[in-house]
């Protein structure tokens, strides 16, 4: 993938600020990335393809999702636009070759998460919804702070950012989003436990 590819295609179809957006992910799935000794040329480059569907039509959301197999759930369907990251892993993969299974995930999970996702993915997720041009409010600024030093900590509380905005404003909840949720609680809780207790957690 060569990145003046990509910024050309976004630059034809997506606007400005989407792409100052963008550029914003792409600089902070690299730094976190970095901080968890991952693959930084992986994450930048799914943040950098991350939204590439995000201004398809709900009609050619919904026709891609179901021409390549992907499960068009009753959310869904009331709202396309929450295919857009599945979408543009398949744009990724057919636009500009990608095959890297690790970075198509982490542009199809960056909306709603998944369960059990990578930690490329994770940093992927947490830099769409953290990334500086998201805004300066202190909850963001302490999910900045916790993103880098635990991922699935600042998942869970990210998901919780994200419900109570839903919640507020009416919006349909897709199930996922709780999955994700609910999975990183847990990865988050465990982590603590082991931390206290390494010696049982070994042995058990």
């Amino acid at each position: 993938m060569k990145r003046d590819q990509v910024l050309a295609w976004l630059a034809e179809n997506v606007p400005a600020a989407r792409i100052q957006h963008i550029l914003g992910v792409e600089q902070m799935s690299g730094e976190l990335a970095r901080h968890h000794h991952l693959n930084v040329e992986k994450a930048r480059n799914a943040g950098l393809m991350h939204d590439l569907a995000k201004c398809f039509k709900p009609k050619k959301l919904l026709q891609m999702a179901r021409s390549r197999g992907i499960e068009v759930d009753p959310v869904s369907e009331a709202n396309p636009h929450l295919l857009h990251a599945d979408v543009s892993a398949i744009v990724a993969q057919e636009q500009f070759g990608i095959q890297d299974q690790e970075v198509l995930q982490a542009i199809a999970f960056h909306t709603l998460g998944y369960p059990g996702m990578s930690k490329l993915s994770c940093v992927v997720f947490l830099a769409d919804t953290l990334e500086p041009g998201r805004g300066d409010i202190p909850d963001l600024q302490a999910l900045r702070l916790l993103s880098k030093q635990d991922l699935y900590q600042a998942i869970w509380l990210s998901c919780d950012y994200s419900l109570k905005l839903l919640l507020e404003s009416r919006c349909l909840v897709h199930p996922r989003g709780i999955l994700t949720r609910n999975w990183a609680l847990q990865m988050s809780t465990q982590k603590a436990q082991s931390a206290k207790h390494p010696q049982s957690i070994a042995r058990g």
